[in-house]
């Protein structure tokens, strides 16, 4: 007599751990393949296993052994499935970013939230150039709008011009306004750099196109998904900047102050702009990614 062996549900850790040996053994190693979001294959898997399952994001420990069924792993595992074979970043298959603990929509026609300026704006770096008289404030080149709203959440009293060249990246960047319930305080403009934009600044956020040409033609897959035009800063990074730098005075209030990100381009931008001196930010990734210009400097 033949007896068959019942399906023994597998649990949610379990699962993580096997969709991590997965991107793992497809060659998915940080930081190529990861970047968006998550920087290890347990953190991607996690956080792709929990959102199949419909399960909280942020505590797997309160469902880290709940069983689950045949049906629920072949779904888990069709989705990975995709994220191997297509190498888009997790977040295009979700629909889905968080940005220091705040949700995000996304998809093809924005990048993938990740500027160490929402570090600033969390843990109030940029404070001490602000003041009770701080009132407009500027995220430019917005793309989906994510800083635009976290500036919102952390300056209660101010408004914030959004603004982007792509009609594509603001249509993305009005869902996640709208979302966040924040309409009456963000304005969203598109613009190319500041043609467009009313001025009378108190604060710039801009994390631009810099990714210098090189380093473009070497992008993993996962980064070659996102929209070029929000990366690409030309042969050594700093096209947009360049445009930016003779316009921005113009924008800003007397007491103004642009903080800007530029990735690994520092010594780009020093070679582009020697006689500048700016105020480098401390940040995860360190200490010579996002700056801080005055309006006084840029005159």
């Amino acid at each position: 007599m033949t007896f068959s062996t019942p399906d023994v549900p597998q649990t949610v850790m379990a699962l993580i751990e096997q969709m991590a040996a997965r991107l793992e053994a497809a060659g998915l190693a940080f930081p190529d393949g990861f970047g968006h979001g998550t920087t290890n294959a347990f953190d991607e898997a996690a956080w792709l296993v929990l959102w199949r399952l419909g399960l909280p994001l942020d505590d797997l420990g309160s469902v880290e052994n709940m069983p689950v069924a045949q049906t629920d792993r072949v779904r888990v595992a069709m989705l990975f499935d995709e994220r191997i074979a297509t190498r888009k970043p997790a977040a295009y298959l979700t629909n889905e970013a968080w940005l220091m603990g705040v949700p995000f929509y996304v998809d093809e026609r924005v990048i993938i939230p990740r500027s160490l300026i929402a570090e600033l704006l969390d843990d109030g770096s940029i404070d001490p150039w602000l003041s009770d008289e701080t009132r407009r404030v500027l995220d430019l080149c917005t793309g989906n709008a994510s800083l635009a709203v976290l500036a919102a959440m952390n300056y209660p009293e101010v408004s914030v011009d959004a603004a982007d060249i792509s009609p594509d990246a603001l249509a993305v960047a009005r869902i996640n306004v709208e979302r966040h319930q924040l309409a009456g305080r963000i304005t969203l403009i598109e613009s190319d750099g500041l043609a467009a934009c009313p001025g009378g600044y108190d604060l710039i956020l801009c994390n631009p196109p810099y990714v210098n040409a090189a380093s473009m033609a070497a992008l993993p897959a996962e980064f070659r998904a996102e929209p070029a035009l929000a990366l690409a800063g030309g042969a050594d990074g700093m096209d947009f900047i360049r445009s930016l730098f003779p316009n921005a005075a113009a924008q800003m209030n007397e007491n103004a102050v642009l903080v800007l990100e530029i990735g690994h381009e520092r010594r780009n931008f020093e070679r582009a702009f020697p006689h500048l001196d700016p105020l480098w930010f401390n940040t995860s990734a360190g200490s010579e990614q996002v700056m801080l210009l005055t309006r006084e400097q840029l005159t």
